[in-house]
């Protein structure tokens, strides 16, 4: 068993080290052969796509507590960004007054908790472990992202029969989100060096990001685009869709180091200048 495992790893070394040794464009078809691998499989594997976005919200939750854990046990916040956790937590605030006066669900629920966990890291990061926080680094002004957001939102929302107050809220959650990792990534820019604990939950909202656009990829193809007369008229819909892929592509240089990090068996993950 553990010959098999040896011969495993042996596999996987000599293919990443060829994956390296390929040009550019090479390495940009093979990732993006793999993206459409993965979304066939996906597509063929999970019939109701509404799974998809659970799973994301889910995988979600586990990066929180993957960051509760770090917390807890290192007594440390050293690399993660105050910010970020600020702009998730608020929209996933303004994201579940929307689904309490619009269409109360699972998403509710789940919503309830990863907030309630990522408030709990603001106030450790804030107060229990402020000694650790390297303010100096976390220098990704949030301005820049919620005036345009909130902007946006207020020109392009969804046509729905909801209060026009409402509509603007969801739409502003919908666009913060997409830009919430920011500061994350200005942080880890600027270290170059990201910790464990830390790479797993930037991975794990990674994943999570690539799962909510597949869900929303797969909801316009299943219903022939029926879902995007549903979301009203306009540049809503197309912006719907362009806010999930710009997430997901945020994060891809991310996920590609963190995951050829994992398969070299290094500990800690360092990124090249660039990467984010």
């Amino acid at each position: 068993m553990a010959s098999l495992s040896r011969k495993s790893r042996n596999i996987i070394r000599s293919l990443t080290i060829w994956f390296q040794r390929q040009p550019s464009k090479v390495k940009a078809f093979l990732c993006i052969s793999a993206a459409l691998l993965a979304m066939v499989l996906i597509r063929v594997l999970i019939h109701n796509h509404d799974n998809l976005f659970v799973a994301a919200e889910l995988i979600h939750a586990v990066g929180i507590l993957v960051l509760i854990r770090k917390l807890a046990s290192e007594k440390s916040c050293s690399g993660l960004s105050l910010k970020s956790q600020e702009l998730t937590a608020l929209f996933l605030a303004v994201r579940l007054y929307c689904s309490f006066v619009m269409e109360y669900d699972i998403h509710t629920l789940l919503d309830t908790a990863t907030l309630a966990t990522t408030c709990w890291v603001i106030y450790m990061i804030r107060y229990n472990l402020r000694s650790t926080y390297l303010s100096e680094l976390d220098n990704f002004s949030n301005y820049l992202v919620v005036i345009p957001c909130a902007l946006l939102a207020l020109f392009v929302h969804p046509g729905t029969r909801h209060y026009i107050v409402n509509r603007i809220l969801w739409a502003f959650c919908v666009y913060l989100e997409a830009v919430s990792v920011l500061p994350q990534l200005r942080v880890m820019q600027n270290t170059k060096v990201v910790e464990p604990f830390t790479a797993h939950y930037v991975f794990a909202f990674g994943v999570a990001r690539f799962l909510s656009c597949l869900h929303w990829i797969y909801q316009v193809i299943d219903s022939r685009g029926l879902l995007l007369v549903a979301l009203g008229r306009g540049p809503w819909p197309a912006l719907v869709l362009l806010s999930e892929i710009v997430q997901t592509f945020i994060l891809a240089d991310f996920c590609y180091y963190y995951v050829k990090s994992v398969i070299e068996g290094k500990s800690v993950m360092r990124l090249p200048t660039g990467v984010v």
